[in-house]
Order: C-alpha cells, then structure tokens, then sequence
C-alpha cells in the first residue's frame, strides 16, 4: 500500500502547503527545457520530437529506477512518492488564484483580476470585461483541475515514480511550446501530441467525477452536462478540455468557451453549455467542484495503485 498512502500523503501536502513559492523543482525543470530548445530548435516537427524525447525520457528513467529500488522499502517508498506527488500536484495553486480572482471582482477591482488571470490563462485579458475574467477562471478551474490534478493522481497510481515524473514533463512542455503560434506550429507538435494522449484518460475521469459528485453546486443537472460534454466539446480545440470544461458548464448551469484572442490570434473554442454565461458568482461553485473532482481523483488513483501493487512481486 505505499504507492496510495504516498498518494495521499502528496495530496494532503499540496492541499496544505500548495506550491512551493521558491526552488519549484517544476520551475527548474522548465529552466531546463528552455535551456535545451535554444540549442534544438528547428522550425520542424523532428526537433520538437527530440525536444520532447530529451526532456521526458531522463525523468522517467530516474524515476523507473527509484521505483524499483524503494520498492523493497515500503517506509522510504511511500515518503518519495508523497515528496514528488507534492511537488507535481497543483490543485491548492489553482484554487488560490481563483479565490483571488473572485475576490477581486467581487470587490470590483477589474484591473487587478485582469492581471490575475494571467496566472491561469494565456490569452489576453487586458480588454476582458469582469464576466470574460470569469470565465477564463472557471475555464482554467476546469482544465487545469484534469491536467494538474486528476492526471497525475492516476499516472501516479498506474506507474508510481515514473508516472508522476513523466506525466509531469509531458505536461509541462506543452504549457511551454504546444502552442499554435508561428515559432511552435510545428516545434511544438510533438509536445502537444503527447500532452493529449496522456491526457485522454484523466480528462474523462475527471469529467465523469464532475457529472457524478457535482449535484447542488449549481443550476445544472448530471443529465445537462452529459448532454453539454457529447454536443459542444467535439468543437473544442482540445480533445480533452472540452469534455472536462464541458462538464463544469453542464453541473453549473453555465455557459463558457467562444472567442479567445491569444497574441493577437482570435481562436473560436465553441461555446460549452446553453445556460447564461458565467459571471463572478459562478468561480466560487467551481472551485467547489474542482475540489469535489481531485477528491474523486485521488480515491480511483488509490484504487488504481493499491491493485497494481497488489499484483506486483512482493518485497
């Protein structure tokens, strides 16, 4: 059982403590990652594949051998996986920044939660009026609750060490290059790729955790958002995003996504939901359904870890 108690362990600490404010070992890791793309970088898919594989594969590698030597040390396995699961983890981060940005429209300070959010999004917020912060906010509750929660939880349940650390990578790269801009376009595809595969999964879990545990947060239904994730996500960019940011609108009773502009590029995400669009009030529902949805996580990932530990080799 030390795989899950880590588990368990990583999430009370990032709900605890959230992100450490210096010496992120994420933050290095994406020093890294910059450090190597000015030498690899090559407007062409192949750089952005040896990018990608140069950056994620070491990780996994380190954490495949920690996996097999802790493992005969139940004691020291369990601290080691609490440790990464704590520093890959980023629920406490995100709800912290949409609890400010709540209260900073709730307060009518625009300004200021125009520059909050962008700590979440990247598109540009500074012509967004308070319902378009809102939205962005309750957008990013729902994505990144998946991407930086649910997904790591359950790659940390399946694989241990390894999961978590390249799951972490993976995910990472593509916050930093898998966009659509003229220098990423095609640098930037291996990294995207790879980000929706091992997203599929954990976007559906926590979507479905969204349906199922999300009753009473707002003016939707199970029903609502079942039918908001099969109509409106296809139209979303994102194979993944639209069925996780999908399930918020359905359960809120919202309506979300539409026009973006992201360095001066306009991109139509589709409107997710068919209730009015979200304001304010709406951030405080999420972030209640986030942390409704990570308790989910964790519980199927502790699942997920305690039967593949209990059909590996015993110690």
């Amino acid at each position: 059982m030390s795989r899950a108690l880590g588990l368990l362990a990583g999430w009370l600490l990032d709900r605890a403590l959230g992100d450490p404010r210096r010496w992120h070992p994420v933050a290095g890791f994406g020093s890294a990652a910059a450090a190597i793309e000015k030498v690899v970088y090559r407007d062409a898919r192949v750089a952005g594949v040896v990018h990608v594989l140069a950056l994620v594969t070491p990780l996994a590698a380190v954490g495949t051998v920690a996996e097999g030597r802790l493992r005969r040390h139940p004691v020291l396995h369990t601290a080691a996986t609490a440790a990464v699961t704590w520093a890959v983890l980023g629920g406490r981060s995100l709800d912290r920044e949409a609890g400010t940005i709540s209260t900073q429209l709730g307060a009518g300070d625009l300004g200021a939660a125009r520059q909050q959010v962008r700590n979440l999004v990247g598109r540009d917020p500074s012509r967004l009026d308070a319902d378009g912060v809102a939205r962005a906010c309750i957008e990013s509750l729902a994505e990144n609750t998946s991407d930086a929660v649910t997904a790591p939880l359950l790659w940390g349940g399946a694989l241990g060490l390894p999961g978590l650390l390249a799951y972490r990578a993976a995910n990472t790269l593509d916050a930093m290059v898998g966009h659509r801009s003229n220098r990423y376009l095609r640098f930037g595809w291996a990294a995207a790729r790879l980000d929706d595969v091992v997203n599929w999964v954990p976007a559906r879990v926590a979507g479905a955790a969204a349906v199922a545990f999300g009753a009473g947060l707002g003016t939707g239904s199970r029903g609502e958002a079942m039918d908001v994730v099969r109509r409106d996500a296809p139209a979303h960019p994102s194979p993944n995003g639209g069925v996780v940011e999908g399930a918020f609108a359905g359960i809120l009773g919202v309506s979300i996504g539409g026009t973006n502009v992201y360095d001066g590029r306009v991109e139509d995400r589709g409107v997710l939901g068919r209730g009015p669009a979200a304001t304010a009030r709406d951030i405080d529902p999420a972030r209640r359904l986030a942390t409704r949805v990570g308790l989910a996580s964790l519980a199927v990932a502790a699942l997920v870890a305690s039967l593949v530990e209990r059909r590996g080799p015993r110690p």
